[in-house]
């Protein structure tokens, strides 16, 4: 039988002396410079302002340094992995190692995006901000994961299988003798002896598979509704407004709580509110092209067809499972999650959007659109919409990620997905039963629902910071 993975691997004794070192006086450098300005005071009772600015270079040079030299040994550490025999890498070096496509799919888009960065608008002006690429980084990871997971280049074991023998076992043990597929749990095992590493990978392809295309479906319903409300206002604002604040004043989780239970999913309202709630897309781009291209008869005749054949095709197979060509099929649990997603959402969009458009609709452009003679749909789609990007791809951002923790909270109380689906918050309700004896199944899904949320919220950030300074 195989040896048991360290760490670090055979590389530890060298690498872990270093890291320790230049962390500790990354952590001792970061702290006296949050701490410089109290640590200045001169005998006679105030700052010496060249002292504290001089010393603060000094701090901060060092403070940038030790990061790099993290940042360097890391990368060195990855990269002797990549040489080295997997029993000789250990586990951060096999981890590294397993990602190794996500790691280039990054190096690729970083590289290229920052050399066109001038020709992308406000996604190239991210670039330009730290915090900004720091959450593009973050968010971009497990995008690429999900993608790699999908096509079966990350995962080292079938999420769902389980071995004999590998019931909650440390990270790091080999399997037993005649074990097919990678020889090793990476992150261990769980309750049922399945491998964490490959359904903390495969929890990532869950929360891409419906977290940001439930946000475009909520910001569709919100958008198409919000932008009449504040642009006409009267009677109709009242009504959509009233109905909105209806939704909002139940509290979310308890209101999604109620949307994914057994006995409302028996009633099939989730499939009813699926049948209204993804006619929004279609009546939205149907709105859009029709604004747009209504005095370009055959243009516009062509944009309608393909809209309303396409979109009605999907829409017959994703709210009703009725794909007459069989090709189109959406899981019941899945519908009801997304379903909920998009209902839960759309009031806040619909609120977001309407505060812009009485903002933006008494700008002069709009003024002058409408002395043109423009219609109403032209002046909200073409004219008020694209002005108000900036607020709205910033909440989109945000709203991924209240999407992610909301599915990560169904997941630990057991609803929504299936019970055997490897989404984080299945995994961290299956692994906190042990948590006083083992860290290893609950944590890693954790981290990863924690860090694709922080590079969200930064990425939101990021983008807020460059729409600013349009």
């Amino acid at each position: 039988m195989m040896e048991p993975l360290s760490w670090l691997g055979v590389t530890g004794p060298v690498f872990l002396p270093l890291m320790v070192g230049f962390l500790a006086i990354f952590a001792v450098s970061l702290a006296g410079l949050l701490t410089l300005p109290a640590l200045s005071w001169t005998p006679a009772g105030g700052i010496s302002a060249p002292l504290v600015a001089q010393r603060g270079a000094a701090v901060g040079r060092l403070v940038q340094l030790s990061f790099l030299a993290l940042i360097a040994l890391a990368v060195g550490y990855g990269v002797i992995a990549l040489i080295l025999p997997v029993q000789a890498r250990g586990i951060l070096g096999n981890l590294f190692a397993r990602f190794l496509p996500v790691w280039i799919a990054l190096i690729v888009t970083f590289g290229l995006s920052i050399r066109y960065k001038r020709r992308l608008g406000l996604y190239g002006k991210l670039f330009d901000s730290t915090i900004g690429m720091i959450g593009f980084a973050l968010v971009m990871f497990w995008v690429f994961t999900a993608i790699f997971v999908a096509m079966n280049m990350v995962i080292t074991h079938d999420p769902l299988s389980q071995v004999s023998g590998m019931k909650n076992k440390v990270p790091g043990t080999p399997l037993p003798k005649g074990s097919e597929g990678f020889g090793y749990y990476i992150l261990g095992g769980d309750i049922l002896a399945r491998d964490v590493f490959s359904r903390m990978v495969s929890g990532s392809l869950e929360v891409v598979k419906i977290a940001p295309f439930a946000t475009v479906f909520a910001f569709m319903v919100g958008i198409t509704l919000g932008l009449p409300a504040g642009y006409y206002g009267g009677r109709l604002d009242t009504f959509l407004s009233f109905l909105s604040n209806l939704i909002l004043a139940f509290p979310v989780i308890l209101l999604f709580y109620l949307l994914v239970t057994p006995e409302i999913v028996l009633t099939g309202i989730p499939r009813y509110m699926a049948g209204v709630l993804f006619l929004f897309p279609i009546l939205f781009l149907v709105i859009l092209f029709y604004s747009r291209f209504f005095t370009q008869p055959a243009k516009c005749a062509i944009y309608l067809t393909v809209t309303v054949v396409v979109g009605f095709w999907l829409y017959l197979g994703i709210a009703w499972n009725a794909d007459p060509l069989g090709l189109i099929s959406f899981p019941p649990n899945l519908l009801v999650v997304f379903v909920s997603v998009v209902f839960v959402n759309s009031p806040t969009v619909f609120r977001i959007v309407r505060g812009l458009t009485l903002d933006i609709k008494t700008r002069d452009y709009v003024a002058a659109a409408q002395t043109r003679g423009e219609g109403p749909w032209y002046i909200m789609l073409w004219e008020i919409l694209p002005n108000a990007r900036g607020p709205l791809i910033v909440d989109f951002c945000l709203r991924i990620g209240y999407t992610t923790i909301l599915l990560g909270t169904l997941g630990f109380f057991g609803l929504g997905l299936e019970p055997e689906s490897p989404d984080w918050g299945s995994t961290i309700n299956e692994g906190r039963k042990l948590l006083s004896i083992y860290l290893h199944p609950a944590l890693p899904p954790a981290l990863a629902l924690l860090s694709l949320v922080l590079g969200l919220n930064l990425l939101a950030d990021g983008l807020r910071e460059e729409s600013l300074r349009d």
